[in-house]
């Protein structure tokens, strides 16, 4: 695995942060550091990117995905989680924004693989 994604959950509503530089609406995530746990990678990037701290994490599946800059196939783990109470969302250096997408919804900017993820794990 290279890399973990979060769909976090609270009132029927999934979580998506603005990444600054893709311009885009995304699940939280990110690469894992050396010698970091698929796991441990999701809760870090998770807080990290959001500041949302859930109790548990479960292990929802591994996606396999092209990433073109590096011409190469890259391991994702996917986790979800529910929480019941959001912390604030403070803007950082990667994220300027966050929201509680509702995935009845259209949201403009969301990347497809996202959404369909998302919708995956309810």
């Amino acid at each position: 695995m290279t890399a973990s994604l979060v769909v976090l959950w609270c009132g029927g509503k999934c979580l998506m942060v603005f990444n600054r530089y893709r311009q885009a609406w995304e699940l939280p995530g990110g690469m894992l550091d050396p010698g970091e746990s698929p796991r441990e990678a999701a809760f870090r990037e998770l807080e990290e990117e959001s500041g949302q701290r859930p109790a548990t994490l479960d292990f929802a599946g591994a996606a396999r995905t092209w990433y073109a800059p590096g011409r190469r196939f890259e391991y994702l783990a996917i986790y979800q989680g529910r929480i019941v109470s959001p912390l604030p969302f403070t803007p950082n250096d990667e994220m300027a924004d966050s929201m509680w997408w509702d995935p009845g919804e259209d949201l403009a900017d969301l990347h497809p693989i996202d959404a369909a993820l998302a919708h995956l794990c309810p």
